[in-house]
């Protein structure tokens, strides 16, 4: 029988998004894991992490290790030995305090996992997936624009629902990403006939690509398993990573690996706001610090909840009762802070908007504007945050300047404010360093687009850098796009255009994600005429 299995379905879509509901499972493009390294132990950006909560202990119960519970529910076969999973299990063993530190991490969110596994008949291996996709740090942004602990992609990210605004981003929401990663493994174990070495490659190089492996398999007579499939190298390595890491959880002592104690009941409860609410304030109301909350609700990008819903925050479960009392207590219009601007001659709301640090559509939003036009002399609401900058660490805006603050030894700081027609390319061509490094330092993909007036840190070797490639050079560079002929290779067209193949995929998200080229794709391109013969 063959293994393939057609598989459609449609799903809600949220902010931002395309025609993502058009989209077969088939479609869906590769999901790049964040690859943490050794040297990436704490939150991105390198800011102190805060310790999960320490709990009242209640009773000893039965199975009251979560550790316990998690292995009981295994169904993989870690019985498999061979070199692709030692070499990733020898790495773990030679670096446990990194193992230690994702599974401190995991305290928070690894019981609603396991819930959630659990409740779909799902083998539990399935619970640690996040450290190999984000080292379980719900704030993890990877080079293919992949967010959140289950590193979803924007595209990915619209086909099952998960909204992206200025306020919230939920490909970082615990509770909806969790849910959509364990409906997408479902929906490809599926359509692999319960194969979940295969689901799992496939949620990684996506279906399609897993699909053309085994029909290249099939057609030569070759076994159609995980372990013989010809896919991408990342690939290769991520599913054995995910059995190397099940293994050690199964037996830690054997490989000198201490993990986490985590006791087996729920770190966090759901509770219902019923409308926007300021985090330093809720964090109040919890008696816990904004930084805490922060981490069990990492979608929001501000200092509040969004004013679009969903209404809930998850709080630590011994506070709740505290926080509903205290919520119930606090009157509506106290829970958010709102400043009242009036309308000046000469104003736009563009300006009014960069002053406030919000944004146009927003203002338009709250203050029920059909348009950008405004008159002198009325009144504006504005949101704002009741508390100081310090006290929201773990916003989008804090978490950026954190990481471009960062000092990198041996570089010094250079501001640079985006000017129209600017690509990271371009800056990064200027100051003689790296798309992938320009792009991480400013919290970025090399695939994201710029802003005119954005500013961005770039950490030179030198402050005469940019000198290396002086700006009016750069009008000999053009971009241009390419068709792709029968019998190109990305080394070929490279080579025929005097740039890197790394170049090409810097500059071709589609490019970057897959591993093959065809004819009539088509590439955009920087050259440099004077090196182009």
């Amino acid at each position: 029988m063959k293994r393939i299995i057609t598989l459609a379905l449609c799903v809600g879509l949220g902010v931002l998004s395309g025609c993502a509901s058009k989209q077969s499972l088939d479609e869906l493009p590769p999901m790049p894991a964040a690859e943490p390294s050794v040297d990436d132990v704490n939150l991105a950006n390198g800011m102190t992490e805060p310790s999960p909560l320490e709990r009242k202990k209640e009773k000893t119960q039965e199975n009251n290790d979560i550790w316990v519970r998690l292995r009981q529910g295994y169904g993989l076969d870690l019985s498999i030995e061979n070199d692709r999973i030692r070499v990733q299990r020898d790495w773990y063993a030679r670096h446990p305090q990194y193992f230690t530190r994702v599974t401190t991490r995991s305290e928070r969110y690894l019981h609603y996992i396991i819930e959630q596994a659990e409740a779909r008949d799902m083998p539990l291996e399935l619970a640690l997936l996040p450290i190999v996709e984000s080292a379980f740090d719900p704030f993890a942004y990877s080079h293919g624009r992949a967010a959140g602990p289950w590193q979803f992609i924007p595209s990915t990210g619209d086909y099952f629902g998960m909204k992206r605004t200025w306020w919230q981003d939920q490909r970082r929401d615990i509770l909806k990403s969790t849910n959509a990663a364990l409906d997408y493994l479902q929906q490809l174990s599926d359509r692999f006939e319960g194969d979940w070495l295969l689901a799992l490659a496939s949620y990684n190089a996506g279906g399609g690509t897993v699909s053309r492996a085994i029909r290249r398999n099939e057609e030569a007579g070759k076994p159609t398993d995980f372990w013989n499939l010809s896919l991408p190298r990342e690939t290769t390595a991520y599913v054995p990573k995910l059995l190397a890491i099940a293994q050690i959880v199964q037996d830690p002592d054997s490989y000198g690996v201490t993990l986490h104690p985590i006791r087996n009941e729920a770190y966090f409860s759901t509770v219902d706001t019923g409308g926007q609410i300021d985090l330093a304030q809720a964090a109040r109301l919890a008696d816990i610090s904004v930084e805490e909350l922060y981490l069990l609700n990492p979608a929001y990008n501000r200092w509040a909840t969004s004013p679009d819903g969903p209404h809930r925050l998850l709080v630590p479960a011994d506070r709740e009762e505290r926080f509903l009392a205290g919520l119930a207590e606090l009157p509506k219009d106290q829970r958010m802070r709102w400043a009242r601007y009036e309308i000046r001659p000469g104003d736009n709301l563009g300006a009014i908007a960069r002053k406030h640090r919000t944004t146009p559509q927003v203002l338009r939003s709250i203050n029920k504007l059909n348009g950008n036009t405004i008159i002198a002399g009325r009144t504006l609401l504005i949101p704002g945050p009741s508390s100081g900058d310090d006290d929201y660490s773990l916003s989008e805006e804090a978490r950026l300047t954190a990481n471009q603050s960062r000092e990198r030894k041996g570089r010094q700081r250079i501001n640079y404010t985006v000017q129209s027609g600017d690509t990271l390319w371009d800056i990064s061509r200027r100051y003689n360093v790296g798309v992938k490094e320009l792009a991480k330092w400013n919290n970025m993909a090399p695939g994201d687009s710029l802003r005119i007036g954005q500013s961005l840190a770039v950490w030179s070797e030198s402050r005469q850098a940019a000198s290396a490639v002086p700006p009016e050079n750069d009008k000999m560079v053009r971009k241009l796009r390419y068709a792709v002929r029968n019998g190109d290779s990305l080394y070929a067209i490279a080579d025929r255009f005097n740039v890197s193949v790394n170049d090409i995929k810097s500059w071709n998200d589609r490019v970057a994600s897959n591993r093959y080229i065809q004819p009539g794709q088509r590439l955009t391109l920087y050259v440099d005429i004077r090196k182009t013969f």
